[in-house]
């Protein structure tokens, strides 16, 4: 899974906020603090677009509207396994995460296993 730049992160994170799907102008206006040009911003998200994070779909008018493909934790999910599959030794990487969890994270991968 490619990973996100900056910019892409900081997009990602207005759509996953929202919940719904967003015009670009939205996004804009969510990020005005970086003080970012439309077309920077509509590029953005066609790149995304483009890697599968977002889809697309007609507003009104001209305008398209932008959500996820996929949740943030999901997103988040797919990076540590891609992490995951750097090492030789799975295990041994599983078991060095497993230890440096807070007892509540330990008890929640537990009932999420046994869900499985």
């Amino acid at each position: 899974m490619t990973g996100l730049g900056e910019l892409e992160r900081a997009a990602m994170d207005v759509l996953w906020d929202r919940g719904e799907p967003v015009a670009v102008r939205d996004v804009v206006r969510a990020l005005a603090d970086r003080d970012l040009a439309y077309t920077t911003v509509m590029t953005v998200l066609n790149r995304l677009t483009k890697k599968g994070f977002v889809r697309r779909e007609a507003g009104e008018g001209r305008a398209w509207y932008y959500a996820p493909v996929a949740s943030r934790e999901q997103y988040v999910a797919r990076l540590m396994l891609d992490a995951l599959s750097l090492t030789g030794d799975r295990e041994t990487a599983l078991a060095h995460f497993a230890q440096s969890m807070t007892p509540p994270e330990a008890e929640a991968l537990s009932q999420a296993l046994d869900e499985r």
